[in-house]
């Protein structure tokens, strides 16, 4: 049987627990229909790069699946149905990967670094100079600038 990684989007206000009973849902069908899910991983929930249907989160999950295309077919059907369900994909593959996938791994490390938000102290950069202007010195007062040619909306 063919190999596939499918990947589903899936509300922002459904709860976990909720997303979880989705996978069992689907992996229930695909075995009904002759197939195996391997692994399943849950990135969590993460902000979308643009709105969909007025979601900016969305609950993010990848199956590795080993089915017939029947079956891929039919639990796609299904998702398109589901209103919890923003978008999904799959695609056919040569070899499931078996470590983890690179979201997970950006993940992990993100975890031991303490996130983005968690950079630590990183010091004056020193080729930026802060706030010192070097030898350019105080604008000073700027003065009249006058009429700079522009137009007037009260004339016409």
């Amino acid at each position: 049987m063919p190999l596939y990684e499918h990947v589903f989007l899936a509300r922002q206000d459904v709860s976990a627990q909720q997303v979880e009973q989705m996978v069992e849902q689907y992996k229930a069908l695909i075995s009904s229909n002759g197939g195996n899910v391997g692994k399943v991983e849950s990135w969590g929930l993460r902000t979308l790069a643009y709105r969909i249907n007025k979601n900016r989160k969305a609950h993010y999950t990848l199956m590795n699946l080993d089915a017939s295309p029947a079956a891929v077919a039919e639990m796609e059907r299904q998702m398109r149905i589901n209103e919890d369900i923003l978008r999904f994909m799959t695609l056919r593959v040569e070899e499931h990967e078996e470590e983890q996938s690179a979201m997970m791994q950006k993940r992990d490390r993100d975890d031991r670094r303490g996130g983005r938000g968690d950079r630590g102290d990183r010091g004056d950069r020193g080729d930026r100079g802060g706030r010192d202007r070097g030898d350019r010195g105080d604008r000073g007062d700027r003065g009249d600038r006058g009429d700079r040619g522009g137009r007037r909306f009260d004339e016409e």
